[in-house]
């Protein structure tokens, strides 16, 4: 069977059934390793040194650490690639036509392109010197994302500013987070809440980034005092009813056996919301929002959807707070 090609690193469906057997059997025949080239690549086969003619598996522990090191070196490369590009457009920014267009005279202006959206908003993050607060809806960010806005946060907070930012709760459970808050060194605060509107970035409360398009390709920069005074009251009014999460964070008690989640669970269903609807409005994946449902029913005795939702309205827990 020919190989089917990959991306560099991937071991494919026949490289993984052939290291399985080399690892049982000990070694194997260096034809067969032909039907795999990957394996070599990778360096999940070497030579015997007993028999030319076969190959022994390297073991895992072994392997796994040196792939893993190597992926890591690839990403901190094209990081520092990113960031000098960062560098060298940065003082172009202003030198833009495109951009003095007559909707940025009116106090905002249209940015196409991520690339060019990062670069938007760390030029105007790298002269924050008083405040950065976001708004991160949709669950946990990527650590590919974490780890791109470390050094822009880190910035911030070296020039004695203060970093506040609100996520849903599902990013109370991710670890990647946990970290990124960890490593930051300043005026830290994260709080969540169930539900939250979409994105917002505001530096110093002079200049504020909204998305344009859910795939997140478009944005629009705001520099009209008056939208972002009142972009910054619907931060504030959010943070006020939020739980702390960093530094010092705050439990989410279950009342009467149904926890914070699931409450926000049962207000959607009751509203008539699919599960697929639900997720995407809470930030986490449909299968974590059919267990949490799976154990509404359980609690409540439900045997059907329609049933659910009726011993949710009776059961109270609507009125307990979210």
């Amino acid at each position: 069977m020919e190989h089917r090609s990959h991306d560099a690193g991937e071991l494919c469906e026949a490289g993984r059934r052939i290291y399985v057997r080399a690892l049982r059997e000990g070694r194997l025949h260096a034809e067969e390793a032909r039907a795999a080239p990957c394996l070599l690549d990778l360096g999940l086969l070497h030579p015997d040194s007993q028999d030319d003619r076969c190959l022994r598996p390297t073991a895992p522990a072994v392997a796994l650490p040196r792939l893993l090191g190597a992926i890591d070196s690839r990403i901190t490369a094209q990081r520092r690639r990113e960031a000098r590009l960062a560098d060298v457009f940065a003082p172009l920014m202003d030198l833009d036509r495109r951009w003095t267009s007559a909707g940025e005279s009116a106090g905002a202006a249209v940015i196409h392109g991520r690339f060019r959206i990062n670069a938007a908003i760390d030029h105007v993050a790298s002269k924050a010197q008083v405040e950065a607060l976001a708004i991160q809806p949709g669950g946990s960010r990527t650590a590919d994302d974490l780890l791109r806005a470390l050094p822009r946060a880190q910035g911030v907070l070296a020039r004695g500013g203060r970093l506040r930012t609100l996520y849903q709760h599902t990013t109370r459970h991710f670890p990647p987070a946990l970290t990124h808050y960890r490593d930051l060194d300043g005026d830290v605060e994260v709080r969540t809440l169930g539900e939250l509107p979409d994105r917002l970035l505001v530096f110093d409360r002079r200049v504020a980034f909204l998305p344009v398009s859910k795939v997140r390709d478009t944005a629009v920069e705001i520099r009209q005092q008056a939208v972002i005074d009142y972009l910054v009251t619907v931060f504030d009014l959010l943070w006020r009813l939020a739980v702390p999460m960093w530094p010092a964070p705050a439990p989410q008690p279950a009342s009467n056996g149904v926890t914070p989640r699931q409450r926000a669970i049962a207000a959607l269903l009751t509203d008539g919301l699919t599960d697929t609807e639900i997720a995407a409005r809470l930030g986490m994946n449909v299968r974590t929002a059919r267990v949490h449902i799976a154990k509404l029913s359980a609690f409540l005795n439900s045997s059907s959807r329609a049933q659910l939702g009726y011993l949710i309205g009776r059961s109270g827990i609507l009125d307990l707070p979210v």
